[in-house]
């Protein structure tokens, strides 16, 4: 069976995911882009047009980058990273933060409470909006994926979910040297995570920590 992966998912060191106040110009909050200032400069983001203005990349940070799209066929997100739209979608023109041709590249199963049409898109990636639970989210996505992997791409409730339901076989988190204090937290009701997966740390020279979990035998 496909495996389930989450990857370049970054959190402070507090814990958070995103920061508090998230809105059309402030897709992270409070925290800007201090979560991803570790990816802007790999070779990786800088093929998906994603870059900003640091000072170089550093050759861990990119082995773990490059990894996003290996093998996967399908991501699943949550409402709020297709867009910064809640409730009833007041404008179905909002096609995602990517432009006409998004990174993905595959099927994107978007959960929210509110379904839509199907979105279309260049380049080989589908929107298709859903209500679903977890597991029957899961279901619709590895029907899309034929024998390829499912990434859960966020935001930071989507992978906690996942978590909590027992459903991510390996997972990729970033832990960034910076202290948010508000917004909205990974590791809430997930105490005893580390009984259900193997976790090897890896320091980066950028100041980051890439942890990986692997799930333990069954």
């Amino acid at each position: 069976m496909s495996r389930v992966r989450v990857h370049n998912f970054s959190v402070s060191l507090d814990g958070f995911g995103t920061g508090e106040g998230q809105e059309l110009e402030a897709p992270f909050g409070h925290a800007g882009t201090g979560l991803l200032e570790w990816a802007f400069e790999t070779r990786t983001f800088r093929d998906m047009g994603i870059h900003g203005e640091t000072a170089g990349s550093h050759g861990v940070d990119e082995a773990f980058a490059s990894n996003w799209a290996r093998g996967i066929g399908v991501e699943i997100m949550g409402r709020n990273k297709f867009g910064p739209q809640r409730g009833p979608w007041s404008d179905e023109e909002w096609k995602g933060w990517w432009g006409d041709d998004p990174v993905f590249h595959t099927p994107v199963v978007v959960l929210t409470h509110h379904p839509r049409p199907t979105l279309e898109m260049e380049g080989g990636t589908t929107f298709h909006f859903v209500d679903a639970d977890p597991a029957s989210a899961l279901e619709q996505a590895r029907a899309l994926a034929g024998d390829l992997d499912v990434r859960i791409g966020g935001g930071v409730s989507t992978v906690r979910q996942f978590l909590q339901a027992d459903l991510i076989d390996q997972m990729h988190i970033v832990l960034v040297p910076i202290l948010l204090g508000r917004g909205e937290r990974l590791w809430d009701g997930l105490e005893g995570l580390q009984e259900r997966f193997a976790i090897e740390a890896t320091p980066s020279p950028s100041g980051v920590t890439h942890l990986t979990f692997q799930r333990r035998a069954r």
